[in-house]
């Protein structure tokens, strides 16, 4: 019993994270001066693709690349994708980022103009302003008065909301300058009892909505306690008024307002992933109003990061209404990542460097990235074992690099977390050589698994790998 009393504890402390592709990386790895390390945040490798990329940040922070696109090419697993989300964490969450892949356009329920148009408006934001009446001072005394039906009722079986609803109380608040007494609804008392508020605390009251936020305990009342908890925030008592106006910021997308003033359901629609068609003078209404907003003063827009991901996926319409779109002075910043060299544009006969069309590839700022190094190989498969938490042995990751350095470094990624399994089923602690061996074995790589079908081919269905003698008519014909 003990036993299983422990490992419930242990599950119940566990916290389950979700481990992608690129969750190591944190950033784009680069000094103040924009130079980039050879390891850091993540990021391995590839310093002249990750310099060009800083410089491309720096420009977007400043605003003056807005309505510009940046093009990623290189070859299959040089790292494109990890610069694009090495670029999006370094923005920052304020600035809107969105991320797609050019085949997922297609598969989406929606004409091909549509589903670039959400996504172009996904990655732009709009940062409201309004101003709100706000009650903050420093929290002298809290006293609440129940009734004795509400006294009944909280001892009852009765719900807490109505328990709490018959409770009246008053709540006294003070600034280094005045004092005042405040008289509480139920509503109020439950807030303050969710934020659990006492004597000493700053809070900040929103007369609007009744939100409480608690600011953090009084410095003046920091000696009351001889032990503090580490995240205990300590804050000066505010001056003058105790109610003032304070601008509140509000940053949405242009698409959200769009799913918002579109759909009965309103934002509901937005956890729903019902957006569907949106119309286009629902648009040409919500531009209208933003633009007011500018003109006043209410808000701002906040172009952000569009990235899309096989590019050479999208055709000739869609590269034509890139085109109009980027002249748009919302456009976000336009990310593109290609593994293509010089093939068809789609739905034209015409053959471009990496599929895109001349006249829009003029447009673009291009940053190449290079094959990785053995050495760049295992400093990746490092990181990787430490973020999927893979204790493994030098020699073991020693094999691993060379099956990264002679296949690709994905397929050996890969490996990580199956050699992991195995070694647990051998009941080890630590993945060793024998292991990698084993899922090695299990699981083929592309150049394997090529050679495999080229060996049966004959044994499968539909196959259009003409034999040697139906090979030599097709080329005397």
């Amino acid at each position: 019993m003990a036993e299983l009393k422990r490992l419930s504890e242990s599950r119940d402390l566990t916290r389950i994270e979700r481990i992608g592709a690129h969750s190591h990386i944190r950033g784009l790895g680069l000094d103040s001066s924009l130079e980039a390390r050879g390891s850091s945040e993540g990021m391995v490798g590839q310093l002249p693709a990750r310099r060009a990329a800083g410089l491309i940040l720096q420009l977007i922070r400043q605003g003056k690349i807005a309505g510009r696109a940046v093009l990623l090419a290189g070859q299959p697993g040089t790292g494109k994708t990890a610069l694009a989300m090495g670029i999006a964490k370094s923005l920052g969450a304020e600035t809107p980022f969105a991320s797609v892949a050019a085949s997922e356009l297609f598969s989406l329920d929606l004409s091909k103009t549509e589903a670039l148009t959400q996504a172009f408006r996904r990655s732009i934001g709009v940062r409201i302003k309004e101003e709100a009446e706000i009650i903050e001072g420093e929290v002298v005394e809290i006293s609440i008065d129940r009734p004795v039906s509400a006294a009944a009722a909280a001892g009852s079986s009765a719900p807490s909301g109505v328990a709490a609803a018959g409770k009246t109380g008053r709540l006294t608040l003070k600034t280094t300058d005045m004092e005042t007494v405040y008289e509480l609804g139920g509503k109020m008392i439950e807030a303050l009892g969710k934020e659990k508020v006492q004597s000493g605390d700053v809070v900040a009251l929103d007369k609007a909505s009744g939100k409480v936020t608690k600011l953090g305990r009084s410095i003046g009342r920091s000696r009351d306690y001889d032990a503090v908890g580490p995240h205990t925030k300590f804050v000066k008592c505010p001056e003058g008024e105790l109610q003032k106006r304070k601008e509140v910021v509000h940053c949405v997308t242009l698409h959200e307002i769009d799913v918002i003033n579109s759909r009965t359901q309103g934002f509901l629609a937005l956890f729903t992933g019902d957006t569907g068609e949106i119309r286009a003078e629902v648009r040409e209404q919500i531009d209208t109003k933003v633009a007011e907003w500018r003109e006043e003063g209410k808000a701002e827009i906040v172009p952000g990061v569009l990235f899309i991901d096989e590019v050479h996926m999208l055709d000739i319409e869609c590269f034509s209404f890139l085109n109009r779109a980027l002249e748009n002075d919302m456009a976000p910043i336009l990310v593109i990542a290609t593994n293509r060299g010089i093939t068809s544009i789609r739905g034209t006969n015409y053959r471009s460097p990496h599929g895109i069309p001349p006249d829009f590839l003029d447009r673009l700022l291009i940053i190449t990235t290079q094959p990785y190094t053995e050495d760049d190989i295992r400093k990746i498969l490092d990181i990787r074992c430490d973020e999927e938490d893979v204790e493994m042995s030098a020699d073991a990751k020693v094999l691993l690099t060379k099956i990264g350095v002679e296949t690709s470094l994905r397929y050996a990624i890969h490996l990580i977390t199956s050699a992991a399994l195995a070694c647990q089923k051998r009941k080890g602690k630590v993945v060793e050589m024998e292991d990698i061996s084993r899922v090695y074995q299990l699981f083929l790589d592309v150049k394997r698994s090529t050679q495999y079908l080229m060996e049966y081919q004959s044994q499968y269905m539909f196959n259009e790998v003409p034999g040697e003698a139906e090979g030599d008519d097709a080329m005397q014909s």
